[in-house]
């Protein structure tokens, strides 16, 4: 899912996690991956800015990156992939909770 917004906007935690990975990673650009244990992992890709490292812990609301330029799509955005082991799931379910 590429969730259009503002370049720069504060990108933030929906949940308790990990980050396991925070770098460029081809056609994603800067790349921060969360594990939210249980088989869940969290990822947000085209960031113009990572603000954690790999080992950080994070809670709800705490802020993971600044977004930047959704590739492929010529204006800014955050890919957004959610995770349970090896499949994907529909973000929307996680971005409708609270």
């Amino acid at each position: 899912l590429v969730i259009g917004a503002e370049r720069g906007t504060q990108v933030r935690s929906p949940y308790h996690g990990r980050v396991v990975y925070a770098d460029w990673l081809p056609g994603l650009g800067l790349l921060l991956v969360l594990d939210h244990g249980g088989g869940y992992m969290s990822l947000y890709g085209n960031n113009e800015q990572l603000y954690r490292r790999v080992g950080d812990r994070v809670a709800p609301g705490d802020v993971l990156s600044a977004v930047g330029d959704a590739a492929g799509v010529g204006k800014p955005g955050l890919y957004l992939e959610i995770r349970k082991a090896r499949q994907a799931l529909d973000p929307a379910t996680w971005l409708m909770r609270r």
